[in-house]
């Protein structure tokens, strides 16, 4: 008789890391803005922005300075994937949100973009030092594998910039939904000039140097964004 065919199937830990302990969960938009209305959309979610906030938590919201132009980022908070589909709902029936916002506001853009993420296990949200300063946001797409293989190294590097002083992390996430093995990190700094000082300095470090080096090894490209905080921003 013939053997039997033994299947080969996919390793069950390949692109998955430690279990998720914390059912909260961020929300990453990203809204590019006709050139010729960048203005007008600001405007209007200044003064309108409370129609949203009424309904979820607004973490921040800042407009891209460096590295994206006729942007805007900004994180929402949320205790569940319920929690999210009523908000959902609800500004779905809100005729003052339609009316006053959404409807003027989706002409004013040329694309919309959304990831779902998770604080890393080891980072806490943070709120700045003190207000004013920029942001930076740093992505990292991670090769495959998930935080169980390159979680450790990723740790190691952010903290060797962290601990010294070379800028203030707030905050470290993983996605869940969006590009996969995908991580963004949170900085705080009290200028672009004083980032600039600050990056300086971390590149004569030899334990930043000697991090980094070992968590690029699991790194397949990077993007940096600096950031102004608007000024209905409740991180600032």
């Amino acid at each position: 008789t013939a053997a039997p065919i033994i299947q080969n199937r996919p390793s069950a830990h390949l692109a998955t890391g430690p279990q998720q302990e914390q059912r909260t969960f961020y929300e990453f938009r990203t809204y590019s803005i006709r050139p010729d209305q960048n203005s007008a959309f600001l405007k209007l979610t200044n003064e309108k922005i409370h129609l949203r906030t009424a309904h979820s938590q607004l973490i921040g919201y800042w407009t891209v300075e460096y590295g994206g132009l006729n942007k805007v980022f900004h994180i929402w908070q949320y205790d569940s994937y319920s929690q999210r589909a009523a908000v959902r709902a609800a500004l779905a029936q809100d005729p003052s949100w339609i009316s006053e916002y959404i409807s003027k506001a989706l002409p004013l853009l040329t694309a919309q973009d959304n990831e779902v993420l998770y604080l890393v296990p080891w980072s806490r949200l943070k709120s700045p030092p003190q207000q004013g300063g920029v942001f930076e946001l740093v992505t990292f797409q991670m090769r495959p594998g998930g935080p169980a293989v390159w979680g450790g190294a990723f740790q190691a590097a952010m903290s060797a910039h962290d601990a010294p002083g070379y800028g203030k992390l707030l905050g470290a996430f993983h996605s869940e939904f969006g590009l996969l093995n995908r991580v963004h990190a949170l900085w705080w700094f009290e200028s672009a000039d004083h980032r600039a000082e600050c990056r300086h300095r971390a590149h004569t470090d030899a334990r930043v140097v000697a991090a980094v080096r070992n968590s690029v090894a699991h790194l397949d490209s990077q993007r940096n964004q600096l950031m102004f905080p608007c000024p209905f921003s409740p991180m600032k």
